[in-house]
Formats: C-alpha cells, structure tokens, sequence
C-alpha cells in the first residue's frame, strides 16, 4: 500500500514521480519545442548564454509560480485574495477563460493539427474538422475524471512523450548536422537577453497560474489531506518538472544551434525542427515529431480544461462534469477557426494579461515583508494592470492609441515596458508602509 489512511496518507518515491511527470506533461506544449529551437538557431555560438537567459524565465518564473500557489494552497483565488473580492475574481476568471476555452486550449488542437497532421494529409477545412473532433473526445475523455489525471498521464502518457524526447534530445547532442554556426546581429550583441525574452514569451506562468489546482487536487485524489503535504508534493512535482523541461531546452537549443546547414532559411522553431528530423531520421522523422508535439499539445490541453473546470465549477455550483463537457465543446468550435485568427487575437490579450501574473507571484513569494498586502498587491497590481494594457494594444498592432511615453521605457518594444514603472512603485509603496507602520507604533 502507498498510502495509509485518509488522515495519514502519504505518497511513495513512485507517486512523487509520477505526479512531477504529470506536472512536466502539463506544461510541454508545443511553444516550449518551438522557441528553444528558433532561439538556438539564431543564438548560434552563444547558444549557451541565450538558454541561461531563456531558463530564467522559462522554467524559473512556472516554478516560482506553483510554489507561490502550493504556498496558499494551490488555487488562484487565494494568491488573489489581497486584491479584494471583485479584482481578485476578475483577475482569475480573465486568466482561467484565456488561457482556456477562448485562446490557449484552442491551439494546442490547431498547433498540434498543424505540425502533426498537415505534413502527411495536408490542411482543409475537413480535415481540421475530423482532428479536432477527435482530439477533444480524447481531452474530454483523459479529463472528466481529475481523480485519474497521475494515473492516465503521469504513468501512462508522459513515458511514451518522454521516450519520444529522448529519441530527439539525444539525437541532438549525438547526432548533430553540423557545428554550432554563428550567431545572428542581435544575439552577437545581446544573446541572454534575447533567450531571457523567448522564455518570457513562452507565457508559461500563466499556465503555472491554472495547474496549481490541478496539482493539488491530483494529491489529493490519492488520500493526502494534511495541507502541509500537500504544498511539499507540488514543491516537489514543480522541482522535477523544471529539471524534465531544462534537459528539454538545453537539447533543443543545441539542436537549432547546429542545424544551420540545413535551416538557415527556416522561419520559425516548427520548420527547425520538421528539417532536422526530416535530414536525421528520414521518413520516420515527421513521424516523431507528429508524436512529440501531439502529446505535448494534448497533456497541456487536459491539464488546462481540468483547471477551468474545477474552478468554474466551484464558482457557478454546477457539476464539474458539465462544465468540461461545455468548456471542451467551446474549445472545439474555436479552434475550427484557423490557427492565424487564434493568434491574431490572443496574442494582445495574454501580453497584457502576463505582467499581472508575474507581480502576483512575486508579490505573494515576498508576503513576509508587506505590512499590509492591501496595500502593496492592489498598488502594484493597478500600476501593472494600465502598463499592461498599454503592452496587448500594442501587441494588437494599436499602438496609436498608446501615449509615447510608454513607448519610450526600457524593454518597451519587447513588451515588457511595465517593469521599471512597476518596480518603482513597488519600492514607493514598501516605502510607504514603512514609514505608516513606523508612524503608528510611536503615534506620531
């Protein structure tokens, strides 16, 4: 027996496992195969400086986030709870819905459809259609039971995308096409800074935002209730899934860093990645990659439509079941829709969503130093919100109607131009509560 009893259970080495496999499942998708390998064929010879950056935030800022939510128990709605009733609801309902049923679960069906299935039937309305009617019968399938998620994806789905990764991680180092080539202009100049951004870009701390829940409730299908262990599984499930997605990025940025010869024309990570195992494996390449971006895309959509679900489902007081089935057919004619439209339109909105994700985290990782959390969270997270903004319309190509000042701040143009101005009142406010709390206790 792994566990106990209900008061007392606690998971074996193996269930440790099997909940960070699941964990790492979750947050592969396809952008995470994507950008290390555009990144490394552009970084070149400073391939190792442009990961460095890339980790950072690729895997740094999703770890810290299922920390911060292992830390309040694993939902959003108690890392938003300093914000007060309203904001923290909007705030969360704005982040479950995008990264949900409107964007990011519509795309793994498109993005996986895309790499997977064009290559060897091409594209037609048609045939999009029949995928993605199949591809969401097997989320809904894999998520109307969130007792079983470690079972059907720690232990049975994610070996069979890890041997796939292995297979193509170890053909990168082992097989190379060629020496690590020479890094373009930008990354001549700026190589970590470069890789930082791409992993910015990967937007996983949103995800990180949905999957503590998940996290969560998989322990404690298994009988674990004590909340102290609880916030130490997630912990551990976050640890081992940063490592399974370092070892990812690492091979995949070498990948693109010695495949020049044969992409250098390529424009974007997929066709680096299609022209690699094309040149490597032959016939059987396309094959490899359809499974490794079908996994990633499928693990990460159960992941998603489970997190809705439970949260929407504890809102609304409707039964879970109902509302995956309402959330996995939504998700389904949205992404009939075309890949093109979907990132046309959730581009902005996920930019301008993302800065307030990472305050939030933060904010609540530093809660021992905050006098008051009103104060800080709801001062910092307004000051990031109307920078925030400013960032997705300028993603949405609106940049007329955004004052130049904000064009003009550091990191501007990569979008992140809310990161000085949040930082500066983040200091003013702690400096504020300092001197109120200094004020109050002498009754000055």
């Amino acid at each position: 027996m792994n566990r106990i009893t209900a008061a007392s259970a606690q998971f074996s080495r193996r269930d440790v496992f099997a909940l960070g496999f699941m964990t790492f499942a979750l947050f592969l998708g396809a952008g995470n195969i994507i950008f290390p390998a555009a990144s490394g064929l552009q970084a070149g010879a400073m391939v190792w400086q442009a990961a460095i950056g890339f980790l950072l935030t690729g895997v740094g800022l999703p770890l810290l986030t299922v920390v911060a939510l292992a830390r309040v128990g694993g939902g959003l709605a108690s890392l938003t709870q300093p914000l007060g009733k309203v904001a923290g609801t909007a705030l969360a309902v704005a982040v479950y819905l995008a990264i949900g049923p409107f964007f990011a679960t519509p795309r793994t069906a498109v993005v996986s459809y895309e790499i997977g299935v064009v290559p060897f039937f091409g594209d037609s309305s048609a045939a999009l259609l029949v995928y993605s009617t199949l591809y969401f019968a097997l989320v809904l399938y894999l998520a109307i039971t969130p007792n079983k998620i470690i079972d059907r994806i720690g232990t049975v789905i994610t070996p069979v995308l890890l041997v796939a990764l292995l297979i193509l991680g170890g053909a990168a180092f082992l097989k190379p096409v060629g020496p690590v080539g020479q890094a373009m202009e930008l990354y001549q100049q700026e190589a970590f800074l470069q890789g930082f951004l791409h992993g910015y870009l990967t937007m996983d701390a949103l995800g990180a935002l949905a999957f503590g829940v998940v996290i969560a409730t998989a322990i404690r299908s298994k009988g674990v209730q004590a909340e102290g262990l609880v916030t130490r599984y997630s912990v551990y499930a976050g640890l081992i899934a940063a490592l399974g997605l370092s070892a990812v990025y690492l091979s995949l940025f070498y990948l693109g860093a010695t495949s020049q010869e044969i992409a250098s024309d390529a424009q974007n990570g997929g066709q680096v990645l299609a022209l690699y195992v094309q040149y490597i494996f032959g016939p059987w390449g396309n094959l490899l990659l359809a499974v490794v971006i079908a996994l990633a895309c499928l693990t990460t959509a159960v992941g998603l439509l489970v997190a809705c679900g439970e949260y929407f489902s504890e809102r609304l007081k409707i039964a879970y079941k109902y509302v995956v089935i309402f959330f996995a057919l939504f998700s389904w004619a949205v992404s009939n829709q075309g890949l093109e439209q979907l990132i046309t339109v959730s581009i902005p909105v996920l930019t301008g969503l993302y800065p307030l994700a990472i305050v939030l985290v933060l904010l609540s990782l530093l809660d021992r130093f905050w006098r008051s959390n009103k104060l800080m969270f709801r001062g910092s997270m307004a000051i990031t919100l109307i920078f925030g903004v400013a960032d997705g319309l300028t993603a949405a190509g609106l940049s007329a109607w955004v004052p130049e000042f904000f064009s003009r701040l550091p990191f501007a143009k990569q979008q992140m131009g809310w990161l000085l101005p949040t930082s500066v009142v983040v200091l003013l406010l702690f400096m504020l509560e300092r001197y109120l709390y200094k004020s109050v206790a002498t009754g000055e």
